[in-house]
């Protein structure tokens, strides 16, 4: 009983220190970068890396507390430059989880991000793509790619709920299809759920959570090009992630 009520305290703090990061990193890094020298190309991916730093802090400092452990496979792989990184989405520190261990990641984030006090300077300063349209967002995915990015998307949009079918957008397909970029899957768990979408911060599981990353192998996608009209190719591309990955994590059950 007083372990679990440790880490309803521990969680609370978690989240806390979280959002007060969110407007201290700004307020004192972010101008320090702009006093280095270099353009806005360096700026950006020095931005990113302190943020995957902050936020691999963030986990360690979760870990220390005992609130959760972690195992990731193939760190350095998931570092190569330029992948169209797709995930599942289990847990509502999942794009922490996955900025934490790479280094120049980008990603999709919801525009109301953008205006909330405790995300919009992290989000304005890594340049990180805002969901206002499909077509800007196309846009600015491939550039990212060009750049050397990582661009992280989750397919679902929102987070797994739990005991349901994996329903996942069309969105991240088509963005693979535009940019004509493979796909490298990544498969999370964790066990025991929580942090979900049908569940509270302070619901705590019995014991510490653990989150596993594995790292599957390049898809490539050159058979959905075959289809002529995009909107058919992204709901076939769609619904063989939504095989995929249901396959995927039924091996974790």
């Amino acid at each position: 009983m007083l372990n679990k009520l440790w880490r309803i305290f521990a969680t609370g703090l978690s989240f806390t220190v979280f959002g007060l990061g969110g407007i201290i990193l700004p307020t004192i890094s972010i101008p320090l970068l702009y006093l280095l020298p270099g353009g806005e190309r360096r700026r950006e991916r020095r931005t990113k890396l302190l943020i995957h730093y902050a936020f691999r802090s963030f986990l360690e400092m979760m870990k220390f507390l005992g609130i959760m452990t972690y195992h990731v496979e193939d760190i350095e792989k998931l570092n190569r430059p330029g992948q169209l990184i797709l995930a599942n989405h289990p847990t509502l520190i999942d794009i922490v989880f996955l900025i934490a261990f790479i280094r120049q990641a980008d990603c999709v984030v919801r525009s109301g991000l953008v205006k909330n006090p405790f995300t919009r300077g992290p989000i304005r300063a890594a340049n990180y793509i805002a969901n206002d349209s499909s077509e800007a967002v196309m846009a600015l995915a491939a550039k990212s790619l060009e750049r050397g990015n990582s661009l992280i998307i989750f397919p679902e949009g929102t987070r797994t709920t739990q005991g349901q079918r994996l329903n996942m957008q069309r969105g991240a397909a088509n963005i693979a299809l535009r940019c004509q970029h493979p796909i490298v899957p990544v498969i999370l768990n964790c066990t025991p759920s929580t942090l979900t979408k049908e569940l509270s911060w302070y619901q705590v599981p019995a014991k510490p959570f653990h989150i596993s990353l594995k790292l599957n192998p390049e898809m490539s996608i050159e058979e959905f090009h075959k289809e002529p009209k995009t909107s058919l190719a992204a709901r076939q591309l769609t619904r063989f992630l939504e095989s995929y990955f249901t396959m995927e994590l039924a091996t974790y059950e």
